[in-house]
């Protein structure tokens, strides 16, 4: 879900639908619905995923030092 979002322009609406995807998809892990009204907190901590929006923030950092570490001149 993450590839290639170190080039993305992190808007609010992009971040947003990277977490309910996310939150979807680990729904859907366990088996819950909407109906269950299990929690957010509590499903994250079932899953143990790391939080999306979290990890798009470390691979934007991950490429920045990346690009500025260069030596060739681009």
């Amino acid at each position: 879900m993450t590839y290639g979002t170190e080039t993305w322009p992190p808007t609010m609406g992009l971040i947003r639908r990277l977490i309910v995807t996310q939150r979807a998809m680990e729904r859907a892990m366990l088996g819950l619905s909407l109906r269950d009204q299990i929690k957010n907190e509590e499903i994250r901590r079932r899953t143990r995923v790391t939080d999306i929006a979290q990890r798009v923030a470390k691979l934007k950092w991950q490429w920045a030092g990346h690009i500025a570490r260069r030596t060739d001149g681009r």
